[in-house]
This record gives C-alpha cells, structure tokens and sequence, in this order.
C-alpha cells in the first residue's frame, strides 16, 4: 500500500483538529506522534518536524506551534480503537494497536497491574502512529550474500536498522518455495488486520500474536514448516524454542538486536544459539544513512 493511501487511512485516526493537517504532510513520512499538551511531531527521512497553528510543517520549535489536548489525544485514541476500546484490549495490553493497512499505533500512558502483569493502559498520554513501509525486493542483496538459508540466518542490527521489513521481503520471497510459518509476536510483520495480513508476506502461514514459545509448537506440530520466521529474538524462552525447532529439522531465520560481533557474543542467549549451530550465517545491517544495508556477513566457524 502506498503512502499516500496509508495517510488518507491515518486520517480517519487523527482528532478532528489535526485531519486537514495531513494534506501537508510528506510521502516520505514515518511517524505521526500526538502528545498530550505537547506539540505534534512528524518524522520523515529521519527529521522531525512539527506542525504549527496553520496546519503546516515546520522544522522550527516556536510557539506558534499546535497543542493537542487530553481530550483530543483520547479523541484519536477511540478512533484507533474503531471506537469500540474493549475489542481491542489484548493489543492494547502489549502496547500498540494494528491499524489497516498495516499502520500501528504505538499507546502510552499509565499501566494497570493484577497479579504482576499489566492487563490494561489508561489515561493515554501519547500515541505514536508509524506508518507502514513495504519495500519490495530489499531483501534481494541479503539472500544474494546469503545463498543458502538452509543452515539458518541471524539478521542484527540496532533499533530501525530494517531488520522486520527485510524480513517480511525474505518471508515474501521464501513461501514460494518452501514451506514457511511466521511468528509474529508482535503483529509487526504481516500486520493482520481484521483476519487478514494487510502486508505481503507470500504464501507463509501467520501465527500473528503467538509468543514465540506457543508459535514455534504449534507451527512444528501442525503446519510442517520446513522454514520458521520470527522477529526480535530476546528471552530465555525464545532460545528453547530455538533449538528445539532446530532439532526437529526446522530452520529458523530471525532477527535481534545487536549492532557487531562483540555485543552478539556478549549476550548469552545469542552466543547459546550461535554455539548450537542453530544458525550457520549471522548478516548485520547498518542504521542512519545506512538502513537496510549489510555491512557485514559472518560465518559461524568466524565468529567462534
């Protein structure tokens, strides 16, 4: 889905005081933040923006600047929510509601807690509305280096290095061929909305909203993958899942956070899977003027 398109969508998300707004806003657009009793930030090829009382972009912070209120913050809340918040709770626990087109709104504001775990968010103080981004074929240099996936590739890199949306091309691609299951913990990937993936992710099964631990048992005993992808390995948990996908004939390809060699090794849940040789390739890719672009490809035999 195009740009243009995914802001007409936004549109609709956005208090009444802020739609005309949108008309102004780029293409190249990112994210759209509402802050409570704070000014509207815009960030569009990784500059920020704001938008003043004429509706307009400005990249100057003045007074002459737009203030959303408590009221019109909730107003785009309840929209995002299709006016119908309770519908939406078990997003909203994880933070973050799935929009169509695949836009996601990023919630914050006070957690509730029972028994330890947050069962709901209230008083919402910002929204951080981020736009979806398809790039087809931008995973194409990453399996060209590659080669051969069979032994299980580690995509790393900082935080907006392109990790999930290489990795929503490689599952795009992959599916064609083999029998692939995605694990989308976080619905950031196939952004399923209403039932359905508003991304392409090919021909891939989508386990949308599944921990991993729940996903990978499920994919390995009913849809016979012969690939697992998932995004943003961190837990303990995830790394049994992990191995045991592997030891069940199942490659994995994932993705983490790690910017070189020396954190990756430095985190014991990486080092434990890169020692088992769940993956035979770790690709890490650059962020700022370098988003999506490997800057280094390294073999398990060169990093143990």
């Amino acid at each position: 889905m195009k740009t243009k398109d995914n802001l007409n969508i936004i549109k609709t998300c956005l208090p009444f005081s802020l739609r005309a707004a949108v008309d102004n806003i780029p293409q190249s657009a990112q994210e759209i933040r509402l802050l409570v009793n704070r000014p509207v930030v815009v960030r569009a090829c990784n500059k920020l923006y704001y938008i003043d009382n004429n509706l307009r972009l400005t990249e100057d912070f003045s007074d002459n600047l737009l203030i959303l209120t408590q009221p019109e913050v909730g107003e785009a809340f309840s929209a995002i929510c299709s006016y119908s918040v309770y519908s939406k709770q078990n997003e909203i626990i994880n933070g973050f509601v799935t929009l169509k087109g695949g836009n996601r709104a990023g919630i914050c504001g006070t957690a509730v807690i029972s028994d330890g775990r947050i069962i709901n968010i209230r008083d919402i103080t910002s929204i951080n509305i981020r736009l979806a981004c398809e790039i087809p074929d931008c995973s194409d240099k990453v399996l060209n280096i590659i080669n051969d996936i069979s032994g299980g590739v580690l995509l790393c890199g900082p935080p907006c290095s392109g990790k999930t949306t290489i990795l929503r091309d490689i599952a795009r691609k992959i599916s064609q061929k083999y029998r692939t299951a995605l694990i989308d913990t976080r619905g950031e990937i196939a952004a399923v909305y209403g039932g359905v993936p508003q991304n392409d992710v090919g021909m891939s099964d989508v386990l949308n909203m599944y921990s991993k631990n729940d996903g990978f048992e499920h994919a390995v005993r009913c849809l016979s993958p012969e690939i697992i992808i998932c995004d943003e390995l961190s837990g303990e948990d995830d790394a049994v899942s992990v191995l045991t996908a592997q030891k069940s004939g199942v490659t994995v390809l994932a993705s983490a956070h790690c910017r070189d060699e020396k954190e990756l090794l430095s985190r014991p849940l990486l080092r434990t899977l890169v020692q088992t040789d769940c993956f035979k390739t770790v690709v890490f890719l650059g962020a700022g003027e370098n988003v999506g672009q490997v800057t280094k490809v390294k073999h398990i035999d060169e990093l143990l």
